[in-house]
């Protein structure tokens, strides 16, 4: 095919196209925008925003499936267990209501950005990444997928057509809280999930996750056994404790030392939060 811009109607279709070539895909294009506006998208584009059965939600007992042009609109309205209200928060911080309204849930994966919203809601659920071709479907683990700032495990040939969240990670309640140079339309100093589940009030199962303050977003395992057992006190969580996890960095916005006592203050937050 020579045509700089396809828009199949079928899933079918599209992974025909891919197939046949080079070619990168647009989802709300909230990214591809800018760029083609810079001249740096060569090649041809393949528009996936027009297959139905990519977007929506499913709950059933094996878990939730999220499509992949599912709009962060779609999620933050839609009705789902509290496991989720980490995602659906963070949802709610992704850009503006314009950008809500297009950008999809596979885009903010792909797109690889460690500052992206909905990374670290989606460990805290233990999101696999299900990815398609013409020949079959794998699915990876979230914290596979995404291999470093701006890559990730998808080959060419490969859409992603889904995520997935187990059923039993839709226990208990979540949360998502991020920290910024301004309240509204900013990219992160740090951001973190977590999701908790208590019976009686005792932690039967924690996640947390902590993202833009490294390469990728990564869930604080060592943090989640020490709470894991014990009656949900955010004062378990030190700066010690999460820095040792993070290995935080330095850049324009915040540097290391600032970057780990913000993200363990807002695990703090999140955790009493929950418990609220």
């Amino acid at each position: 095919m020579t045509e700089a811009y396809l828009r199949p109607d079928t899933l079918d279709e599209a992974l025909a196209v891919l197939a046949d070539g080079e070619t990168r895909i647009a989802a709300g294009c909230t990214d591809l925008f800018a760029a083609t506006a810079r001249k740096i998208l060569p090649g041809r584009t393949l528009d996936i925003s027009r297959i139905p059965t990519l977007r929506g939600i499913l709950h059933d007992d094996s878990g939730l499936t999220i499509g992949a042009t599912t709009t962060w609109t779609d999620i933050a309205t839609a009705e789902l267990p509290p496991a989720c209200r980490g995602l659906q928060l963070a949802a709610r911080e992704v850009g503006g209501p314009q950008i809500q309204n297009r950008g999809t849930i596979a885009g903010n994966l792909c797109n690889a950005s460690p500052a992206a919203d909905g990374v670290p809601p989606l460990l805290t659920l233990d999101a696999q990444v299900v990815l398609r071709t013409k020949d079959g479907e794998r699915s990876l683990p979230l914290d596979q997928f995404l291999t470093g700032p701006r890559r990730t495990a998808r080959e060419a040939g490969e859409i992603v057509v889904a995520i997935r969240v187990p059923a039993e990670a839709l226990e208990g309640a979540g949360h998502f809280l991020k920290l910024g140079a301004r309240r509204h339309l900013v990219i992160s100093i740090a951001m973190v999930a977590v999701r908790v589940s208590l019976v009686e009030g005792i932690v039967q199962q924690a996640a947390v996750a902590v993202g833009a303050c490294g390469p990728v977003a990564v869930r604080l395992t060592q943090l989640e056994k020490a709470l894991v057992g014990q009656p949900l006190d955010p004062h378990l969580v030190t700066d010690d404790l999460v820095a040792q996890a993070l290995s935080p960095i330095d850049d324009v916005r915040a540097d290391a030392p600032y970057r780990a006592h913000a993200s363990a203050e807002l695990v703090r937050r999140a955790l009493a939060q929950v418990t609220a």
